[in-house]
């Protein structure tokens, strides 16, 4: 009889383990919750096989034994329960949008993806990228495929997703296309083209493209009539960067010397900053 709730318990505490790894592997990383939720059901079959195992090789009849039993038992599904808890289900979590765009500003979104999380998000990251068409991802998914990062090289299907988050207005595409272009990275060298894709990310206010912009309206891109903006974004810039202070400094003198001294009084004037 011992035995027999024994072994009842025991089933009852497997199965409430086996759901409660079904229910995590469904909310983790499709990759990692497989993986681990298959450790788990390994280690739970191998308790309720042990425990049966020793009831089967205890005398009937034996209350003492029938006791060992039972104590047997209820401690491999005490077993099954910890493994379910022991750490071995943490799935590494999916990046929240704002914190894969402070990556990917900082470039160190592909480092984070294969350094950090060893290529265990790529399922997730294309999901989010060609299902949900969320820009950020977009261009994870689209640089990784560029560069053959965690999956096979796909140079011109990375570019498409790029081009994607760009038509979306994400400012770090528009900015990464532009350089593209503008040095012959992946593509034909076509600085008509990257000119436009530079200058609108730095209308978007994302720093990296402003000073890029200055640097290549000084070079000789676009015309004059784009300095007094550039003049302005440079001027405006609040910096902790000591290095990027003075580069943003040394930016805006120069294009200040390319127009008149009355154009730079007004522009001057209408600094917030």
């Amino acid at each position: 009889m011992i035995i027999r709730l024994g072994l009842l318990l025991l089933c009852v505490v497997i199965g409430a383990s086996v759901a409660q790894a079904q229910t995590q592997e469904e909310t983790a990383s499709p990759s990692v919750a497989t993986a681990s939720s298959k450790t788990m059901a390994e280690r739970i079959t191998t308790a309720a096989t042990a425990a049966k195992l020793t009831t089967a090789t205890q005398s009937p009849g034996a209350d003492d034994i029938q006791r060992h039993d039972a104590t047997e038992a209820r401690a491999a599904a005490d077993s099954a329960v910890a493994a379910l808890a022991d750490g071995e289900l943490r799935a590494v979590p999916l990046y929240e949008e704002y914190e894969l765009i402070e990556w990917i500003n900082a470039n160190r979104h592909l480092q984070q993806v294969r350094d950090k999380d060893n290529c265990q998000l790529t399922q997730d990251i294309e999901a989010r990228a060609e299902v949900l068409r969320l820009p950020a991802y977009q261009f994870l998914w689209g640089d990784m495929l560029a560069w053959g990062v965690c999956v096979p090289q796909q140079s011109r299907r990375g570019l498409t997703m790029l081009w994607k988050a760009a038509e979306q207005g994400l400012p770090a595409a528009l900015e990464q296309l532009g350089r593209y272009y503008y040095d012959g990275t992946l593509v034909q060298k076509n600085r008509e083209r990257a000119a436009p894709l530079m200058q609108e990310a730095a209308s978007l206010g994302f720093e990296k493209a402003q000073f890029t912009w200055a640097k290549w309206l000084l070079s000789g891109s676009g015309s004059p009539l784009d300095y007094p903006q550039a003049y302005l974004w440079l001027k405006e810039m609040v910096l902790n960067d000591k290095k990027q202070h003075q580069e943003a400094q040394r930016l805006s003198a120069a294009l200040a010397a390319r127009m008149p001294a009355p154009k730079v009084k007004e522009l001057n004037h209408r600094l917030m900053f």
